[in-house]
């Protein structure tokens, strides 16, 4: 399938309540906090790594993964991957089919040097440059759906590249105060009966915001297609709550919005889309007494009125793809 051709700008917005959204290893694993705004803080790295295991939980094979259970780094990664291809006819015919004389190429080490290991090592070397720099772009076009997403790096030698991602996305930041739940401790026992303590942290509640970008040019070296956009949707929407852990339990998906821009239009030309939302406590709740979603007032009124102003022919918005939970009105119109 053909690339994206499109630039487009998302929001995401999810909420979290009595978990920790994302701990922070440098304070002890308590939820990452902005502490001079009393806000909640998560990773692009976080969500992301939701997103490819649900990825993976439903069927679809990652880049970015263990290796023979054990965690592996992209160099070690690469390897194996690489070399299961080589040991397998109908994955290098799949591969190759596209470019003959590539294939044919491949064909004479491979008939030369007999093993995947012996054949991996003839493509690092410098004469075979063009051979390993085309089959490792055709394994990220066809195999792994998270390096179109988010790209990736490697520094094997021989496979040398770095995939810029056309998949960007912010950290993302609570819209409101987030007061943080009294810490408890928590026994682990162990098979001999020993038991460790530590203390578990959580929010009392977090309604989150992401920005993130999606570029037709970035797109262009790891072959991010239409419907790997369509795959990156639903596994936005569907990743939050579809494996809860104990510390990640009660956190739901409330809107996602996608803007796609005409020609001539780019990333950011909105600025960053969080900045069209706002939440306020209900009624008389105070800040530090919020504790689930109806307690807050999403106003969407700025962001309704950028998508009405601003799509249509001549305009910078081509078309607008909205998600939302119960409740949450926002329309492309």
């Amino acid at each position: 399938m053909a690339t994206i051709t499109k630039n487009a700008d998302f929001l995401f917005l999810y909420d979290a309540t009595q978990c920790n959204p994302n701990g922070d290893p440098d304070q002890e694993n308590k939820p990452r906090m902005d502490y001079d705004t009393d806000t909640n803080l998560v990773t692009d790295t976080r969500l992301k790594r939701y997103i490819r295991d649900y990825l993976k939980m439903t069927g679809t094979e990652i880049f970015v993964d263990m290796e023979d259970g054990r965690k592996v780094n992209p160099e070690q990664k690469l390897e194996a991957v690489v070399k299961r291809a080589l040991a397998n006819d109908e994955t290098i015919g799949e591969l190759f089919a596209e470019n003959a004389t590539m294939g044919d190429a491949l064909a004479k080490i491979t008939e030369a040097e007999k093993t995947p290991e012996k054949i991996f090592k003839k493509l690092q070397a410098k004469e075979n440059r063009s051979l390993s720099v085309y089959l490792l772009a055709q394994m990220v076009k066809q195999k792994f759906v998270d390096i179109r997403l988010f790209g990736s790096a490697f520094a094997v030698e021989g496979f040398t590249r770095a995939y810029t991602g056309p998949v960007q996305i912010n950290w993302g930041y609570s819209l409101h105060k987030v007061q943080l739940m009294e810490s408890s401790s928590i026994v682990t026992t162990m098979n001999d009966d020993s038991s460790t303590f530590g203390k578990d942290y959580r929010v009392h509640y977090s309604l989150l915001a992401f920005n993130g970008t999606i570029n037709k040019f970035a797109a262009q070296s790891t072959g991010l297609t239409d419907a790997d956009i369509t795959t990156f949707r639903d596994a936005m929407w569907q990743s939050v709550p579809a494996m809860p852990t104990r510390s990640k339990l009660n956190q739901y998906p409330k809107l996602y919005v996608e803007i796609t821009y005409n020609d001539g239009f780019f990333n950011g030309n909105f600025g960053d889309l969080r900045n069209y939302v706002r939440v306020e406590p209900n009624g008389n709740i105070e800040e530090k007494q919020i504790r689930r979603f109806e307690d807050l007032q999403l106003d969407l009124s700025a962001l309704q009125k950028l998508l009405k102003e601003n799509t249509g022919e001549g305009k910078a918005i081509k078309s607008a793809y909205i998600k939302s939970a119960t409740g949450i009105e926002l329309s492309a119109n």
